[in-house]
């Protein structure tokens, strides 16, 4: 069983920054997909931005080059680096892991993860 807690959310200015924080514990393995969702009020759950255990990453066309996916093995933690904020980024966030490898045409499917945070709100003022 894989648990996951996100942090680091909170309320920034447009054009603001924040890094969210998704801590696991639990065994996940050295074969995994991760992913960073988002669900904006009355909208679709959302891929934003997954990374596999092979380091291949991928991006919605909406965050590239403004978010950076990243991880640290030795603390089980997943980051999501958000620069260039826009009001639109205003969402919940949540990180996803399923203990199975993923090419990068699915990473960014909702439904190959099996485990899901609680998530963290990230609010944008325009």
């Amino acid at each position: 069983q894989v648990q996951l807690a996100e942090s680091g959310g909170g309320s920034v200015q447009s054009g603001g920054s924040l890094r969210l924080s998704c801590a696991a514990s639990g065994y996940i393995g050295s074969r995994y997909s991760l992913g960073w969702f988002r669900q904006a009020p009355g909208k679709l759950r959302e891929g934003v931005a997954a990374i596999n255990s092979d380091g291949t990453s991928t991006y919605a066309d909406s965050v590239k080059g403004r978010f950076t996916i990243s991880q640290d093995n030795a603390k089980n933690t997943l980051y999501l680096q958000m620069n260039s904020l826009k009001f639109e980024d205003t969402a919940m966030y949540y990180c996803a892991a399923v203990t199975v490898i993923w090419t990068r045409q699915f990473l960014l499917h909702a439904n190959i993860y099996r485990y899901w945070g609680q998530g963290t709100q990230v609010t944008v003022s325009s």
